[in-house]
């Protein structure tokens, strides 16, 4: 492991959502999506629109079972849901934040004002080059930001939402990674959380056999299914050092390890406080530790989004530098900043996410390393199931077990 890309886990703060108590879970009305993006793991069907009872069904569900902040609104692409609106607004009665997960191409302005006046919260946008999006087939990472800029100017104009956007990451796409950080940096006024997913897919090709309970099954007919040869190993750490070459002080601060591997980082969370096209400084875990615990303590609930009224108080979170040691040094520097140039005193300071996400890693034994404490957790009969893996409960009913063929015969 190179130097750029090692974590300590013991000195970040683990995360500490759990099945029953969480910061998310992940509702689905409809699978049908206007893209068919590489890598997606979710079979597109036009005809798979939930009717709204069903979906209320299983919001009250994830509220019986699980303590949330926001219900994640995904699919697929809700917004082509035709009751999308009633379901955001059935969410927000519930006192849980809706936050809508699209690609943004069926949002418009009118649509958007719709959805936030029936109490959404906030947007994540996927955007990336494996889209295959009209108009913007061929664009790379770098290209796509003016797509990315089109929505968060768009949710800025309406105001108080949060804005945020997701790329998946494959191993010819990594080398942009510190660009879309640069550009978030620019643009962290408008821009509160950015997501790079890692791209995985079930191979055949790799030395396992597939089995559904004791059948051995063809994997062929699973989305996320790849028969072509390609590296669907990449690890958060490898994102990591790829930032690190162009920004070296790029720190974690947070993160959910696997259920097979305490040390790996399935989820990786890094928070930084600036203002437009300037970074201060990376917090440390004392603060997301601070931030996660108060508000669990006055809320019940652990803390997933935030709006930019709340992220535009930099400042403000400066006040905890005492506690935490990346705070001191953003608070140095922006001192430092404000005797150097006294104007700097009348500019916002604000935090600014990013997240990386490892999903399913298939260890040489077999064994699946999925996320302990997933957030992304949807509903498959009334119980709490991973999404990324879904479509092996559609086609088998059960999970599907990798087993090491014996490449001795």
């Amino acid at each position: 492991m190179s130097t750029n890309s090692f974590i300590d886990h013991r000195k970040l703060y683990r995360l500490p959502w759990t099945l029953p108590d969480n910061a998310i879970a992940w509702l689905e009305p409809t699978s049908a999506c206007n893209l068919a993006c590489d890598g997606c793991y979710r079979e597109n069907i036009a005809s798979s629109h939930k009717p709204l009872n069903a979906v209320e069904e299983e919001i009250d569900t994830f509220l019986r079972l699980r303590t949330v902040d926001g219900i994640s609104i995904a699919g697929g692409d809700p917004l082509l849901h035709p009751q999308i609106v009633e379901i955001v607004r059935m969410i927000a009665e519930r006192g849980v934040k809706p936050i809508i997960n699209t690609n943004g191409g069926p949002l418009t302005k009118e649509l958007l004002r719709e959805l936030k006046r029936a109490g959404a919260y906030g947007f994540t946008f996927h955007i990336d080059s494996k889209q295959g999006r009209p108009h913007w087939k061929n664009k790379n990472e770098i290209e796509l930001n003016d797509l990315r800029l089109h929505y968060a100017e768009m949710l800025a104009e309406v105001g108080g939402l949060s804005c945020a956007f997701n790329s998946t990451v494959y191993e010819d796409t990594l080398q942009y990674t510190p660009e879309l950080i640069e550009w978030a940096t620019k643009h962290i006024d408008i821009v509160q959380v950015m997501v790079f997913i890692l791209f995985r897919a079930a191979v055949p090709q790799l030395p396992f056999d597939w089995y559904a309970g004791g059948k051995k099954i063809d994997m062929s007919m699973l989305a996320y299914t790849e028969t072509k040869e390609r590296k669907i190993d990449l690890q958060s750490t490898d994102v990591v050092a790829e930032i690190r070459k162009r920004f070296p002080e790029f720190t974690p601060c947070a993160f959910l390890n696997g259920t097979e591997k305490p040390d790996s980082f399935k989820w990786l969370l890094t928070g930084r406080i600036g203002s437009r096209g300037k970074i201060y400084g990376y917090v440390g875990p004392v603060f997301m530790e601070l931030m996660q615990s108060f508000h669990h303590l006055f809320t019940g609930r652990y803390l997933a989004y935030a709006k930019p009224q709340l992220t535009s108080l930099g400042k403000s979170m400066l006040l905890l530098s005492y506690f935490d040691r990346g705070l001191k040094k953003i608070a140095g520097r922006y001192l430092k900043s404000v005797l150097l140039n006294p104007m700097n005193v009348w500019k916002k300071l604000h935090y600014q996410s990013i997240m990386i996400i490892q999903p399913v890693d298939f260890l040489p034994n077999g064994l699946h390393n999925m996320c302990d404490g997933c957030p992304d957790m949807t509903l498959w009969n009334g119980e709490l199931v991973w999404s990324c893996r879904l479509e092996e409960l559609k086609h088998f009913g059960c999970w599907v077990r990798s087993v090491p063929r014996d490449i001795s015969v």
